[in-house]
Formats: structure tokens, sequence, C-alpha cells
């Protein structure tokens, strides 16, 4: 039994034929639908259907988080964009130019997730400076959870499209 072949089939790098990379893509997903703005969904639905204290914690997580948030933006916002940038566009070329599959695959994970931390921060700097209270900010909460998994269906759809193209040509020797 030949212990390095084993561990090169498991770790194989041919991410579109890959159970792990499909298995990073649902936690992926699944995890930035649950915790939105950094607060778990499930909260926002008990504050809705409760209220109360309930509707309190809500509110004060939800500024807490916004609040870090909003400071981690304003502090380092412009150089995490700009290595963020950087690391897209390199895995990009590496991918698309030079055709490295891992490369492709992190790219079409990590271009959409960019895009959800951009909403995550505007949605953190409009709730620290307006403040919403009870319906308004659970509404709001809804509305980057329902734009967040919008974007993760389009995602994981282009992802398994393009998937299934790099392994069709694949088995015609392409």
């Amino acid at each position: 039994m030949d212990w390095t072949r084993i561990l090169l089939d498991a770790i194989d790098l041919r991410s579109f034929s890959n159970v792990w990379f499909w298995i990073v893509v649902a936690v992926a997903w699944s995890s930035a639908g649950h915790w939105v703005l950094g607060v778990p969904y499930d909260m926002v639905l008990r504050a809705r259907r409760e209220g109360g204290q309930a509707l309190a914690d809500l509110r004060d997580l939800t500024r807490f988080m916004a609040g870090r948030i909003a400071g981690a933006a304003r502090g380092a916002g412009l150089w995490l964009a700009g290595v963020g940038a950087f690391a897209l566009t390199g895995l990009a070329v590496m991918g698309f130019w030079y055709g490295a599959e891992f490369a492709q695959a992190l790219c079409f994970l990590g271009v959409p997730l960019a895009g959800v931390a951009g909403l995550t921060v505007r949605a953190a700097q409009r709730i620290e400076a307006e403040e919403p209270e009870g319906e308004e900010l659970a509404r709001r909460l809804w509305r980057l959870r329902a734009a967040i998994q919008g974007i993760g269906l389009v995602a994981i759809f282009a992802t398994a499209t393009h998937g299934m193209a790099r392994n069709l040509l694949a088995l015609q020797g392409l």
C-alpha cells in the first residue's frame, strides 16, 4: 500500500471533481448565509417572533458586531481590499491564463465571497451610523441575508457549470 499515493489522491488538486472542494463550497456558503453581519440568523428569527429581551439581545449584538466590522474597515479596510484584490487577481491569472484548476476553484469561491464582504462592510457602516431599532433592524439583517444567499446561489451555479465543463473537457482529453 503506497501511502503517498493515497494521500495525494485524497488531496487531489483537480478541484472540480474533488468532494473536498464541494464540501468547502457548501460550508462556506452555509456559514455566510447563517452568520449575517456576525449575528446568527436564528437569533434574528427569534427576535422577530418573541420580541422583548430577544430583540434587545439582537440589537446589542448587532451594534457590537457592526461597530467591530466598521471599525476594522476604517482602520485597515483599504489595505485589506488591496491585498484581497491582489490575491484574487493572482488567482485569476494563474487559473484562467495558465490553466491551474485549483486557482480557478479558489477564484470561484473567493470572488463572490469578496462581494459578500463588501456588502457586509457597507451594511455595518449603515447600521452603525443610523442605529435602526426593532423590526427595522431585523428587516435589514433579513435583506442582507437574502442578498448573500442570492450571491451564493449564482456563485454555486457558476462554479458547478464551469466545473462540469472542465470535467467534460478532461474526459475528452482536451
